[in-house]
């Protein structure tokens, strides 16, 4: 789904890997008033809630001492940071829509550190080409009002 608009708009996206905030910044002279333009949430439970089974093992032909049969333990998939990439991933996949469709005109992201390094790798060079600010912070948790003033600091 892409924004809908008569003239491209100046965007902030103010994201997590929970929830992010589609922003129309109306204010001049790089002052921000912010519009809510769209919201998505993401459900994504913590990986014991969605992992249910013990991390595999390897078994290599010889180990490290030359013994035969030597096993280790395999890390646990992280479900959790996996589905807060895809997240990441898919808003990028909307910005690259709306820039694409002629919709964004600049943008501004404020994200968390791990959703701003997923958007930065998975943007179009057209899409990036149209940030004008990045700022590793996590502001989803704010009202509007208190969003423009984090940014205005």
């Amino acid at each position: 789904m892409t924004i809908k608009s008569d003239r491209p708009m100046h965007l902030v996206l103010v994201a997590d890997g929970a929830k992010a905030l589609f922003l129309r910044n109306s204010g001049q002279g790089g002052g921000y008033r912010l519009d809510i333009e769209t919201v998505l949430e993401n459900d994504n439970p913590p990986t014991r809630e969605q992992g249910t089974d013990q991390p595999g093992r390897a078994i290599s032909a010889t180990g490290a001492s030359g013994s035969p049969n030597a096993q280790s333990g395999m890390e646990q998939t992280d479900w959790h940071r996996l589905g807060k990439e895809r997240f990441a991933a898919s808003i990028a996949e909307r910005l690259d829509a709306d820039t694409k469709a002629g919709s964004l005109a600049s943008l501004v992201i404020v994200a968390s550190p791990l959703v701003l390094g997923t958007l930065r790798k998975a943007i179009s060079k057209e899409t990036a080409g149209l940030v004008r600010q990045e700022i590793a912070k996590d502001l989803t948790g704010m009202t509007v009002a208190e969003i423009e003033k984090a940014l205005a600091a």
